[in-house]
């Protein structure tokens, strides 16, 4: 997707690095408002990555849907006054066949054509043995096809894109990486279209995920999930939530008092991350934005992404 002639790239890109093709794939994470304070923050957002033309972008969804009112009402939102295709999280542990069905059914009127398939967190839900239907992901995207088939009419005969999870790191659940990669091979052939994975800090664990993954027979592309690397705090909590250790040097870059050092550091060791990633032959990049896009945006420029057009504050004051 190239720009527009009446929107011009302000830097232009080093002659040493041509910029990359609109055939990398783009897409960033949203999560709905908490309150009603954090929507103007969410919506600088929303109009500042809209501007670089993504292929579409997540709306999370808590597991049991503790969130299903806001998340229903960002999607609508998302579809009625932006040019952006909402990706709908939909996770089944703690919901029964017929409440999933009736929310996939919701997505649908309102316009949703993309669901990523997740099982949800097991410490927020329902027991396994409480929803025998719907225990794991790919239970959730054989019910999804099921209900895809049944509307074929309003779909225009069409599919629905059905995305799902995969780990460039061990789940903390999974007793092997080899067990990942197995779970992920079971989720292909239960329908999936692609993957987005969570969130690594090693630049080699994408590479080594799509070692393991095509060697196993895994076909759908598996996209990387790209988180900047800004706020100590929060790269340790997901560190912690995730069971992934964060490298040495990386903490070594995140460790100085100057805030400006620190993001600086931060956005450059995001950068070689999903640089990596697309060395490796990754075919997007998904990036999670935390409903803030200034670190996102810097990422994107140091990567050189052609279909970038650059954000300036004079159209940001408008949102």
């Amino acid at each position: 997707m190239s720009l527009s002639p009446t929107q011009p790239p302000q830097n232009q890109p080093p002659q040493n690095q041509p910029p990359r093709g609109p055939d990398i794939a783009l897409s960033y994470e949203l999560f709905p408002p908490r309150n009603a304070s954090a929507r103007g923050p969410l919506w600088r957002t929303i109009r500042a990555i809209e501007q670089t033309h993504p292929d579409y972008v997540s709306v999370t969804f808590g597991t049991g849907g503790d969130n299903r009112t806001e998340a229903l009402e960002l999607l609508k939102e998302l579809l009625d006054t932006t040019t952006l295709k909402p990706l709908a999280h939909l996770t089944c542990l703690g919901n029964t066949v017929d409440e999933i069905t009736a929310m996939i059914t919701e997505m649908l009127g309102l316009g949703v054509r993309g669901i990523l398939a997740l099982r949800g967190d097991k410490d927020k839900a329902l027991p396994l043995a409480a929803t025998p239907a719907l225990n794991y992901a790919e239970d959730l995207i054989r019910l999804v096809r099921t209900v895809e088939r049944h509307n074929t009419a309003r779909l225009a005969a069409g599919r629905l894109a059905i995305g799902v999870a995969a780990y460039a790191n061990r789940h903390p659940e999974s007793p092997t990486e080899l067990q990942d990669v197995e779970v992920l091979l079971a989720k292909e052939a239960a329908g999936a279209d692609f993957a987005l994975t969570q969130v690594f800090f090693d630049p080699r664990a994408y590479e080594n995920l799509l070692t393991r993954a095509r060697r196993a027979g895994v076909t759908i592309p598996i996209i990387p999930g790209i988180m900047p690397l800004t706020v100590p705090r929060r790269v340790a909590r997901i560190s912690e939530m995730a069971g992934i250790e964060i490298p040495a040097p990386l903490l070594d870059k995140l460790s100085t008092s100057d805030d400006a050092a620190r993001r600086k550091a931060g956005i450059q060791a995001t950068t070689d991350l999903a640089q990596a990633a697309l060395d490796a032959g990754a075919p997007g990049l998904h990036l999670y934005t935390f409903n803030q896009y200034q670190d996102s945006l810097d990422v994107l420029d140091n990567l050189n992404l052609s279909r970038l057009t650059r954000v300036t504050a004079p159209q940001l004051r408008a949102v």
